[in-house]
């Protein structure tokens, strides 16, 4: 974001930027960011949007030729073009080429680096790549919105509430605009106030599933199971999310075994490094087969499912009876 952010603050625009990357919540940010900076409110002549992969290049190409009406930029906003994803000749060549009245400003999901439309980009306009932050930024984020609300939390009751949010941006800006409202007249966030008012993910649940059935406590892992269709949750996107906490301690697993260390094993798998820990004890409950064998099973058993062989609810019971048995 910083590219976008300098350009803004020094009101020196490229006139062409890429905005990418798997975080949501910092992509939206950014293209509204430039969009406001760049754009007056209510100015619909000198803006517009497309989006598909049945974007023509030709229009784009045609409206940033097009002088803006008592406007210094005329801005054009393409998002999923599908142009860095395959080298887009048309495009490429006249990224080099936009006029300074114009600003076109590409916003994609996929992007492929070794091409032609991205490298020509790169050396003529901004590239800003959004990324999750690390464990440490997106605490220091959550830690400068609280305090702009004259509030103090515990490292304890921060670390509850990402691991009940999880670290993607969105989810966590919501949550926290809800804690801050239910705690308007209180000096200090405390985790009584985050589990009363946080929704916890369906991981959580599902984690206490797994260490249930790691420990052969096959009464409590069915509990949580059936507490979860109380709740409406489908069967097989809990059977999918067991076989993926299988996948996840096979992997953590693996990489521990290897020397690899607890910040660099979040990175890669996108969990807090405190929740590392958790899932290395929790591993310590399966052997290499049994966390593969799982993994197969949860496979087998949808498979089973969509071919119509089992009912939804009775795989999910036959994969906790048959991996929390004693």
């Amino acid at each position: 974001m910083s590219v976008i952010s300098d350009d803004i603050k020094n009101k020196n625009f490229k006139t062409s930027y890429l905005i990418y990357g798997p975080e949501e919540y910092l992509k939206l940010q950014s293209k509204d960011s430039l969009i406001k900076a760049l754009v007056s409110d209510g100015d619909t002549m000198n803006f517009n949007a497309f989006k598909g992969n049945d974007v023509s290049a030709k229009e784009i190409i045609d409206l940033a030729e097009t002088l803006p009406f008592l406007a210094e930029k005329r801005v054009i906003l393409v998002e999923d073009s599908g142009f860095f994803k395959s080298t887009e000749e048309s495009i490429a060549e006249y990224l080099g080429n936009i006029p300074d009245s114009a600003c076109i400003i590409f916003m994609e999901s996929e992007v492929d680096k070794r091409s032609k439309t991205f490298k020509a980009l790169c050396k003529n306009g901004g590239e800003c790549l959004c990324e999750t932050p690390s464990e440490k930024m997106l605490v220091s984020w959550i830690l400068q919105k609280i305090i702009k609300e004259d509030k103090k939390i515990s490292q304890n009751t921060m670390n509850l509430f990402i691991s009940m949010t999880g670290m993607d941006m969105t989810r966590i800006q919501s949550e926290l605009e809800k804690l801050l409202s239910y705690t308007l007249h209180k000096d200090v966030i405390e985790s009584e106030d985050v589990l009363q008012v946080v929704s916890g993910q369906i991981n959580n649940q599902i984690f206490e599933m797994v260490e249930a059935i790691g420990n052969k406590q096959q009464k409590k892992a069915m509990d949580l199971y059936y507490d979860l269709l109380a709740l409406r949750e489908s069967p097989m996107k809990i059977l999918s999310l067991l076989t993926r906490q299988f996948r996840l301690i096979w992997e953590i697993k693996s990489m521990a075994k290897r020397g690899e260390r607890d910040t660099s094993i979040a990175k890669v798998e996108g969990i807090p490094s405190f929740a590392v820990k958790k899932y290395l004890a929790m591993a310590r409950n399966f052997n290499r087969d049994e966390l593969t064998s799982g993994i197969e099973e949860g496979l087998s058993l949808e498979e089973q499912f969509k071919t119509g062989r089992i009912n939804d609810k009775i795989a999910v019971e036959i994969f906790i009876t048959k991996y929390a048995k004693k």
